[in-house]
Parts: structure tokens; C-alpha cells; sequence
């Protein structure tokens, strides 16, 4: 019960630091998956051969979208992992 308590406290103080990442991380879902949608589209134009170069190029921008949003997404996981750790450490002193 304890261990269930320290997370509790580790998430909610981590969360009082950046209140706003799980609203970032949504919006980046949310703009990834626009991405592949759109991906999937310009994709299918090509592949039916009726795409030209601007279809390509409009999916060369849909795939930089997602490889942004995922990196981003990473980022995110990464800033917010090392935050409960510093919150860890500092309770522990």
C-alpha cells in the first residue's frame, strides 16, 4: 500500500511541475495519427498511379509529421521519467 502511495505522490508532484504533458502528448496522438491518415492517402494515390509530384512531396511532409510527433512523443516520456526520478532522489535526502 505504501509503494502504491509513493507513485501516487511521485505522479501528482511531477505533475504539479509540468501540468500541461498530458495535454502535449495528446495533441501529439492526435497529429500522429492525422499523419498516418493522411500517409495513407497520398500513398494510395501513388500506388493507383494517380498521384504526381506534388502528391509525393504532400507525403514525404505527412511522413516528417509523424517521425516529429513520434519524436516528440519520446521526448516527452524521456523528460517526464527523468522528472520522477529527480522528485525520487529529492524526497530520498
Amino acid at each position: 500500500m505504501a509503494n502504491r502511495d509513493e507513485e501516487q505522490f511521485l505522479r501528482l508532484q511531477a505533475e504539479a511541475q509540468a501540468p500541461y504533458r498530458g495535454l502535449r502528448q495528446f495533441v501529439y496522438l492526435a497529429f500522429a495519427l492525422s499523419g498516418l491518415a493522411g500517409a495513407f492517402i497520398f500513398a494510395t494515390d501513388l500506388l493507383a498511379g494517380d498521384g504526381n509530384l506534388r502528391t509525393g512531396v504532400n507525403l514525404l511532409l505527412q511522413l516528417g509529421l509523424v517521425a516529429a510527433m513520434t519524436w516528440l512523443w519520446r521526448w516527452e516520456q524521456r523528460n517526464g521519467q527523468r522528472q520522477r526520478e529527480q522528485i525520487r532522489r529529492d524526497r530520498l535526502r
